[in-house]
C-alpha cells in the first residue's frame, strides 16, 4: 500500500490509473499538458480499499490528507468552503480504474448550504442561478450519500410544474426554487429524521463515504462481472473545483466523443445543452443541442474545443470521451477517457490510426476486445422486408445492429422473459443504472428520452446491443405496460424491430440477412492471421455450418458430431429401428439404412472444406436420447416397426440410465455394439472416396469419444482402420486418416502418456472435462452456478469460461504427457471454451494446435489467438 493516499492534479500522471483511477488520473494529466481543468485533488483507490479493510470507516491519517489538500486547494482559488463571502463549492465524483459509465456516484455543488447559498447569489449577481445550485445538491446529496430516493424530490419538482403550467426546469423562477429548496429539506428531514447538514466538512466526508461505498452497489457489481473487471480494485474519489452551466444563457454543459462512437468516422460527435449541469445531460431529461451548433452560438469557446479534442486524441494516440462545461463563456474540460464505441468504430478507428502513421498493426489488434466482434456476426435486416416493413417511429440511431423482440417495461420483467427464451425488447421512457440486468438480457433498448449520450446509449454501444433512445413520437405507459404512437397501440409481450444504425422503430418482427465482413474488418482480420500462430477450427455438423465457418475464416473442422445427423425427420426411424433391433443382424439391417445418409453428409462436409482438416466424432451419446417419451409417439413407432407398444416401453425402461453422463455412451457403445462403429467409419471412407472422385482433396480425423483406458482405443482404433483400409481396397482409391481421441474424462488426462501410444492426436473435450472434474452436471448446474458467481465461490461460470487452475492443469498435465511421449501429438480443444478469448489464450500458452468453437466466435478466437501471441512474445 501506497503511504501517500491523496494527490492535487497537479501531483499525477496518466501512468498513474491503478491509484488515481481513470478519471483522476487523466484530469492529472491534462493539468500536466495546460488544459483549462479546474483544479482540485484525487482520493486514491488504496483509500477506498483501506476504507472496505477498516470496517467502512476513513481512517484520521487519511482524514488529516484531505483536509490538506483541501486547504491548499482554497488557497489556490482565494475561496473558502462554506463561506458566507467568496464559497468554494466542489463536485465529488467517483473514479474507477476501468470506465464504468453511470455504475457509481456523483454529488454536484457540494459546500451549499443557508449562508452560502446567499454569498453565491451575490457574488455571482445571480439569484435563480445559486438556488437552482442549492435545490440540485440537496436532491443528489439526499439520494447519493442517504440512500433518499430521487423519485420523492422529482415528486415536488412535478407539482410546482404543472401548478404553474411550466414545461421545462428552466423555466423556474428563483421563488420557485427558494419554495423547492424549502420543500427538498423537509423531505431531508423526515426520511433521514435530522436536518440537513449545514456543515461543509461532514457534507464531504459524508460524500466520499459514498462514493466509496458505491463500488460495491449491485448495479456496480453487475457491469464488473459483465465486463471482466476485478471486484478488489477499488475507486478513487475526485474532489474537484465546480465550475457551473447553469449560470445562464451564456453558460453550459456537454459530452462530445472526438470520433462517431458508432461508425468511428473521424468527426467530432456529441451534444450539449445551455444553462445547465453535466447530469442534465447525461440523464436524458432535456434534449440536447448538436456540438455542430455550439459554432453559431458560441464560435470562440467552439474554436477552443476542437482543438482540444485534437490535441487529446493525438496525445493518447486513441478516441476520446470528453466533458465539458462552460461557464460565461469560458470553456473548461472536466474528464476525458478512452470512449465507448461499438465493434464498427473499434474496428475503423483502428485501422484508421494505423494509416494514419499513430498506432502500429499490432497495436490496433491488442484494441479490439475479441468479444465486441460478436456484433458484427449477427444478420441485419433484410432489404426487402425492411421496404414492406411499417416504420411508426423515429429516435436517435444510439447503437447499431437489427432487432427484433416481444416488448417488456422493466428489467425483471426482460430477466424472466428471456429465462423462458423470449427475445425481448427493453422499453422505458429513459433508463438508468438500475436496469442493468435488464439491458444485458435484452435483444434491444428503446427509450422516450436521452440523447446519443444518455446512459441507455452509452451502455448499450458498451454491450454491443441495438440501442434507439430519444424517441419522442412514442408515448411510453409504463404503469399500463403500453406504448402508443398516434393510434397505434402495443402492448406488453407483442412484437417490435428496432434498426440501432438508422433510429427506426418498425411494428412487428423484421426478416434479417446474412452477414458480409468486408472493407476494414478485412484489413484487421488480414493483420490478425499475420500475427497469430494458432490455427482456428469450427464445431459444425452440417455442410451448411462449415460453409458459414469458411466465410468466418475456419482452418478446419475441430468437431464434428455425427449423432447430429440422426436427427433429421427423415433419418430418425431407421436409428430408432436400430436402437430397438433385439439381434446383430438386425441391427446391421437397419444401420445399412442409416449408412448412405452419414456417407452423403461426409462427402458434402469434405467438399465444403476442400482439404482443410475434418475431425469426426463416432457417436458418443446414450441410446435412450433417440427414442419418443410422449405416449403418441410411442405408438406410432410400435406401429412402423410392426411391434407391440409393451415392447417399445420395456425397450425404453430397459435403456434408461440412472445416471446418462457417466454411462452407456461414447466409446462404450461401440466396444458394446461394434457394427454401428463399423457403420460410421464405412461411410466416413465412401464419402471421402465419392468427394475425391469429384476432384477435391479430404484430410479426415476420426475421433473416439469418452476414453477413459487406453485398451478402449486399441480395440477401436482396430476395428477402425480394418473398416476404413478395406473399404480403400475395395474402392481402389487411396487417402491418408488419423485416429485419435476425445480427452474429456480426467483418468485419461492421467494416463495420457498410454494414451497417446495408440493416438495421433487428442482434443479437448473440456464441456465433459469440467463436468466429470467438478462433478456439476451441465444441464443442472444452472440452478446454483449463478449464486456460486455471486458470492464469488467461483469467479466465473467454470461452463463459459476454462477453469485454469482445475480443469486447464488436467489439460496441462495431458498435453505434457502426451508430448513427452509423441513429440508431433496434434493437439486441440473443442469444447465452448474455444471461442472465450481467455481460455484461448490458455490453449495457446499450453502449445496447442488450434482451438475449435463454433463458426459465429470464429472471428472471436482468431483475434483472441492474435493477441495471446502478442501478448506473449
Amino acid at each position: 500500500m501506497n503511504s501517500k493516499y491523496v494527490y492535487s492534479f497537479s501531483e499525477g500522471c496518466k501512468e498513474m490509473k491503478s491509484l488515481l483511477g481513470g478519471k483522476g488520473a487523466n484530469l492529472a494529466e491534462m493539468t500536466k499538458i495546460g488544459l483549462p481543468v479546474p483544479p482540485g485533488f484525487t482520493i486514491t483507490t488504496d483509500a477506498c480499499n483501506d476504507y472496505y479493510d477498516n470496517s467502512e470507516k476513513i481512517r484520521p491519517e487519511i482524514v488529516a490528507e484531505i483536509e490538506e489538500q483541501l486547504k491548499g486547494l482554497e488557497e489556490n482559488l482565494g475561496k473558502t468552503l462554506g463561506c458566507s463571502q467568496n464559497p468554494l463549492l466542489i463536485s465529488v465524483r467517483s473514479g474507477a480504474v476501468f470506465s464504468m459509465p453511470g455504475m457509481m456516484d456523483t454529488i454536484l455543488n457540494l459546500g451549499l448550504n443557508d449562508t452560502s447559498v446567499k454569498a453565491l447569489a451575490e457574488g455571482t449577481q445571480n439569484e435563480r442561478f445559486a438556488y437552482d445550485s442549492y435545490r440540485r445538491f440537496i436532491q443528489m446529496f439526499s439520494d447519493v450519500a442517504m440512500g433518499v430516493p430521487k423519485y420523492k424530490f422529482e415528486g415536488v419538482l412535478d407539482r410546482i410544474k404543472e401548478e404553474k403550467g411550466y414545461s421545462v426546469d428552466t423555466d423556474l423562477t428563483t421563488d420557485d426554487l427558494k419554495q423547492i429548496v424549502e420543500e427538498f429539506k423537509a423531505i431531508y428531514k423526515k426520511e433521514v429524521r435530522s436536518d440537513f447538514p449545514e456543515d461543509p466538512k461532514t457534507q464531504l466526508m459524508l460524500a466520499i463515504e459514498a462514493v466509496f461505498k458505491s463500488w460495491n452497489n449491485p448495479r456496480a457489481q453487475v457491469y464488473r462481472r459483465l465486463h471482466d473487471i476485478p471486484h478488489n480494485l477499488g475507486t478513487a474519489v475526485n474532489i474537484q473545483s465546480m465550475v457551473f452551466g447553469n449560470m445562464g444563457e451564456t453558460s453550459g454543459t456537454g459530452v462530445a466523443f472526438t470520433r462517431n462512437p458508432s461508425t468511428g468516422e473521424n468527426k467530432l460527435f456529441g451534444e450539449y445543452l445551455m444553462n445547465a449541469q453535466g447530469e442534465d445531460v447525461v440523464a436524458g431529461i432535456r434534449t440536447p443541442q448538436d456540438i455542430s451548433t455550439l459554432k453559431e452560438v458560441m464560435p470562440e469557446a467552439y474554436e477552443q474545443f476542437v482543438n482540444i479534442t485534437s490535441t487529446l486524441e493525438a496525445h493518447y494516440k486513441d478516441m476520446q470521451d470528453i466533458e465539458f462545461t462552460i461557464e460565461n463563456e469560458r470553456l473548461y474540460i472536466l474528464q476525458t477517457r478512452n470512449g465507448k464505441r461499438t465493434a464498427k468504430a473499434a474496428i475503423n478507428v483502428a485501422v484508421d490510426l494505423v494509416e494514419s502513421g499513430i498506432i502500429t498493426e499490432e497495436e490496433a489488434i491488442m484494441r479490439i476486445e475479441p468479444n465486441q466482434l460478436d456484433q458484427l456476426l449477427h444478420p441485419n435486416f433484410e432489404p426487402t422486408a425492411l421496404k414492406e416493413a411499417k416504420v411508426i417511429a423515429k429516435g436517435l440511431p444510439a447503437s447499431p445492429g437489427a432487432s427484433s423482440g416481444r416488448v417488456y417495461f422493466n428489467a425483471d420483467d426482460i430477466v424472466e422473459a428471456a429465462n423462458r427464451d423470449e427475445k425481448v425488447i427493453l422499453v422505458r421512457l429513459e433508463t438508468s443504472p438500475e436496469d442493468i440486468e435488464g439491458m444485458v438480457r435484452a435483444e434491444g433498448i428503446l427509450t422516450a428520452r436521452g440523447g446519443m449520450t444518455s446512459h441507455a446509449a452509452v451502455v448499450a454501444r458498451g454491450m454491443g446491443t441495438c440501442c434507439v433512445a430519444g424517441c419522442g413520437e412514442i408515448k411510453v405507459d409504463e404503469a399500463n405496460k403500453e406504448i402508443r404512437v398516434d393510434d397505434i397501440v402495443i402492448k406488453e409481450g407483442e412484437y417490435i424491430s428496432l434498426d440501432g444504425s438508422t433510429g427506426c422503430v418498425y411494428l412487428g418482427e423484421v426478416k434479417k440477412t446474412e452477414v458480409e465482413l468486408t472493407g476494414n474488418f478485412e484489413k484487421l482480420m488480414v493483420w490478425v492471421d499475420k500475427y497469430r500462430t494458432m490455427l482456428v477450427r469450427t464445431n459444425a455438423d452440417t455442410p451448411r455450418d462449415a460453409a458459414t465457418a469458411i466465410k468466418f475464416g475456419a482452418e478446419g473442422i475441430g468437431l464434428c458430431r455425427t449423432e447430429h445427423m440422426f436427427f433429421d425427420e427423415d433419418r430418425i426411424p431407421a436409428v430408432r429401428q436400430m436402437i430397438l433391433s433385439k439381434t446383430v443382424e438386425q441391427r446391421e439391417k437397419a444401420l445399412e439404412k442409416i449408412l448412405p445418409m452419414q456417407r452423403e453428409d461426409f462427402r458434402e462436409i469434405f467438399k465444403v472444406m476442400a482439404g482443410k482438416p475434418v475431425n469426426v466424432r463416432l457417436l458418443d451419446p446414450p441410446l435412450h436420447e433417440f427414442l419418443p417419451s410422449d405416449s403418441e409417439a410411442i405408438a406410432d413407432l410400435a406401429k412402423n416397426l410392426g411391434i407391440s407398444v409393451e415392447e417399445v416401453n420395456k425397450r425404453i425402461v430397459d435403456l434408461e440410465e440412472v445416471n446418462p453422463m457417466l454411462g452407456h455412451r461414447g466409446c462404450r457403445l461401440a466396444i458394446t455394439y461394434p457394427e454401428i462403429c463399423v457403420m460410421q467409419a464405412k461411410a466416413l471412407a465412401q464419402g471421402a472416396i465419392e468427394a475425391i472422385r469429384e476432384g477435391v482433396e479430404v484430410s479426415p480425423e476420426i475421433m473416439v469419444p469418452l476414453v477413459g483406458e487406453v485398451n478402449e482405443l486399441k480395440v477401436l482404433r482396430k476395428l477402425i482402420e480394418e473398416t476404413v483400409d478395406a473399404t480403400i481396397e475395395a474402392e481402389g482409391v487411396r487417402f491418408d486418416y488419423t485416429v485419435g481421441t476425445m480427452i474429456e474424462i480426467p483418468r485419461a488426462c492421467l494416463t495420457a502418456d498410454e494414451i497417446a501410444e495408440v493416438a495421433d492426436f487428442f482434443s479437448f473435450g473440456t464441456n465433459d472435462l469440467t463436468q466429470m472434474s467438478f462433478g456439476y452436471s451441465r444441464d443442472d448446474a444452472g440452478k446454483f452456478l449463478g449464486e456460486y458467481v455471486d458470492k464469488e465461490l467461483l469467479e466465473k461460470d467454470p461452463f463459459q469460461v476454462l477453469d485454469q487452475n482445475g480443469v486447464g492443469k488436467l489439460v496441462k498435465m495431458a498435453a505434457e504427457l502426451g508430448r513427452g511421449v509423441k513429440s508431433d501429438l496434434k493437439l486441440g480443444i473443442c469444447g465452448e471454451h474455444g471461442g472465450e478469448p481467455s481460455s484461448v489464450e490458455f490453449c495457446y500458452k499450453t502449445g496447442l494446435n488450434y482451438v475449435s468453437c463454433s463458426p459465429f466466435r470464429v472471428p472471436i478466437a482468431r483475434l483472441a489467438a492474435a493477441q495471446a501471441a502478442i501478448r506473449n512474445k
